[in-house]
C-alpha cells in the first residue's frame, strides 16, 4: 500500500470491565469470572491517524499488555508498513525465539488488526469492503452461554435465548444432566451446539455423541483433551457429529490440521495472529471446502474486525456472540444482535470508536 506513513507509537491500553451472566463465574476460567479483560492496541501513524486492535487477554492481559509494549510493537515504530501481510510474517519470525503460540501471538494479533484499521481508514473504506467486493451486511449469531452447571440455570438462559430469536444456542455443559433441559428449552426451532473446552478424553466423548446426535447438535466443540489432539478429532468426527475446534490455535500454519480434522473450524482474530493470518486460513479453508465459524467472545475492536471478516465469508457462516452483559460497553454504538442477526458496522477502518468516559473509568493500565 503506497500511501503508508510511518507508525509513531503502539500502546497498549487495558481495561477491567464487570460483566452480568446469571451464574456462578466458575468452570471455564482458572478463576470466578466476571470481567472482561479488553487490551486495547492503539497505533498511531505521524499523521496523527489512529487504529485499533486487540489482543487476546482473558485473565492474562498483564502479560499481553507487556508483550505489546515491548515485544511487538516496537517491531512497528518507524515503519511505514505498506504490506500488513508480510510484515506480519516478517514480526514472526524475528519472534519466533519467544514462541509462535499464546502470549506473543496473542499480541501481534492486536498490532495486526489496528494495522488493518489503519490500512482500511486510508483508503476511506471498511475493512470488509478492502477485503471483498460484495460484503454481507446482514450476519446470523449464534449465542454462546456460560458454563452454569445447573440444570435450572441453563434451561433459564437458553430458553430465554431461543425467544430472543437466536437460530443457534451454543452451551458450555459437560454433563448430560444439564445439556438436556438446555435442549428442551429451547424449544423445537433453535440448534443446539455444544462446547466441552477439552473437558473429556476421547472414550468419554464417543461415548456422549449418541445423546448428542439425539438432542439435534450441529457440533460438538473442542471434545477432547489435549484440544490439539487432532487425530482424535477426526477420529470422532467419523461417529456421525460434526466436530469444531480451532479458537486455540495460533497462525495460519498451525490451524491447516484443524482443517484437516473438523467439520467446523473456529479461527479467533485476537489469537490466531490478527486480521493476516485470519485471511489466510480463509483462503485454506476455501481450498478445503471447509466452513469456518469465527470465534468471537470479545466486546472490543476484536468483534468489530470479526464482524468484518463475517461478512466476507459464504452464506451459512455464523458469528458468535457472548451472552452475557457487560456493565459497559468500550467502544461507541456497539453492534448488538437484534432477533438473531448483527449487522456489518458502517464507516471506515473496522468501524471502532472508543468511549472516552468508558476507557477512562474502567482503565487499569
Amino acid at each position: 500500500m503506497s500511501d503508508a506513513v510511518p507508525i509513531r507509537s503502539v500502546e497498549p491500553i487495558v481495561l477491567r470491565i464487570p460483566f452480568r451472566d446469571g451464574g456462578s463465574g466458575m468452570g471455564i476460567t482458572p478463576n470466578r469470572w466476571d470481567t472482561l479483560d479488553i487490551v486495547l492496541v492503539r497505533v498511531e501513524a505521524e499523521d496523527g491517524l489512529v487504529g485499533w486492535g486487540e489482543a487476546f487477554g482473558y485473565v492474562c492481559w498483564r502479560a499481553v499488555a507487556a508483550a505489546v509494549a515491548d515485544m511487538v510493537g516496537p517491531l512497528a515504530v518507524g515503519r511505514a508498513i505498506a504490506d500488513v501481510q508480510a510484515f506480519n510474517l516478517e514480526a514472526q519470525r524475528r519472534l519466533h525465539l519467544f514462541g509462535r503460540h499464546g502470549i506473543t501471538i496473542f499480541a501481534l494479533s492486536g498490532l495486526d488488526i489496528a494495522l488493518w484499521d489503519l490500512a482500511a481508514k486510508r483508503r476511506g473504506v471498511g475493512l470488509a469492503s478492502l477485503i471483498t467486493d460484495a460484503p454481507r451486511v446482514r450476519l446470523p449469531a449464534y449465542t454462546s452461554l456460560v458454563r452454569y452447571g445447573d440444570p435450572a440455570l441453563v434451561a433459564r438462559f437458553a430458553g430465554q435465548a431461543a425467544r430472543e430469536g437466536f437460530g443457534h444456542v451454543k452451551l458450555h455443559e459437560i454433563t448430560r444432566e444439564t445439556i438436556a433441559p438446555g435442549r428442551d428449552a429451547m424449544g423445537s426451532g433453535p440448534r443446539l451446539m455444544v462446547d466441552v473446552n477439552g473437558a473429556w478424553n476421547e472414550a468419554e466423548a464417543a461415548a456422549m455423541i449418541p445423546f448428542l446426535r439425539d438432542v439435534d447438535t450441529l457440533w460438538l466443540e473442542e471434545p477432547v483433551f489435549p484440544p490439539d489432539d487432532f487425530a482424535a478429532l477426526a477420529r470422532l468426527g467419523r461417529a456421525g457429529l460434526a466436530i469444531s475446534a480451532g479458537e486455540n490455535v495460533t497462525t495460519a500454519h498451525d490451524f491447516a490440521r484443524v482443517l484437516d480434522a473438523v467439520t467446523y473450524a473456529q479461527p479467533s482474530v485476537t489469537k490466531i495472529g490478527g486480521v493476516s493470518e485470519f485471511l489466510s486460513v480463509l483462503r485454506d479453508a476455501a481450498a478445503r471446502g471447509r466452513t469456518l465459524m469465527p470465534h468471537s467472545p470479545y466486546f472490543g475492536p476484536g468483534y468489530w474486525a470479526t464482524l468484518h471478516l463475517t461478512a466476507t465469508l459464504p452464506e451459512g457462516a455464523l458469528i458468535e456472540h457472548l451472552y452475557v452483559e457487560p456493565e459497559a460497553s468500550c467502544g461507541v454504538d456497539a453492534p448488538w444482535p437484534e432477533g438473531g442477526v448483527l449487522r456489518l458496522p458502517e464507516g471506515v477502518g473496522i468501524g471502532f470508536s472508543p468511549d472516552p468516559a468508558v476507557v477512562e473509568r474502567y482503565r487499569v493500565l
